[in-house]
C-alpha cells in the first residue's frame, strides 16, 4: 500500500485519486497509467530519458511538472531482456489455445479430403 504525496495517508496502489484529500494519483481518464509529478521547482524533463534522447513529444516539454511518460534516466527501461525465441513459442501456444476449434476443423477437412482422393 502506498501513501498519498499530499496528505500522507495510506492509499490503495490502484486508486485513481486519494480518498482522503481527492489528490489525483493517476492520469485523468487512464486509471492504469501513473501520473508522475516533480518535487519542488525543477521540471521532470531535467531527469527524463525521453527528453535526453529527444524522443519526447509532450506539449509541456521542457517545463513539465506532471507527466505520464516520465522515465528516470538513471533507471533501466527493462530489467530482464526477453528472448525472441521464447516470445514466439509463447505467442504460438497462446494462438493455438485461442483457435483450437479451427485447427481441429481444418484437420478434419484435410483428413476427409485425403479419404476422398483414395
Amino acid at each position: 500500500m502506498s501513501h498519498c504525496p499530499r496528505c500522507h495517508q495510506p492509499v490503495d496502489s490502484q486508486a485513481v485519486s486519494c480518498p482522503h484529500c481527492q489528490y489525483q494519483l493517476k492520469a485523468f481518464g487512464h486509471p492504469g497509467i501513473p501520473l508522475y509529478r516533480s518535487t519542488g521547482k525543477e521540471s521532470l524533463c531535467e531527469t527524463c530519458l525521453y527528453h535526453e534522447d529527444d524522443t519526447c513529444n509532450f506539449p509541456q516539454r521542457p517545463f513539465a511538472q506532471e507527466c505520464t511518460l516520465y522515465q528516470n534516466r538513471s533507471e533501466p527501461l527493462i530489467s530482464t531482456p526477453i528472448k525472441p525465441q521464447q516470445n514466439v513459442s509463447v505467442a504460438l501456444r497462446f494462438w493455438l489455445q485461442q483457435n483450437l476449434v479451427w485447427v481441429v476443423v481444418f484437420g478434419l477437412l484435410i483428413i476427409s479430403f485425403i479419404i476422398t482422393l483414395l
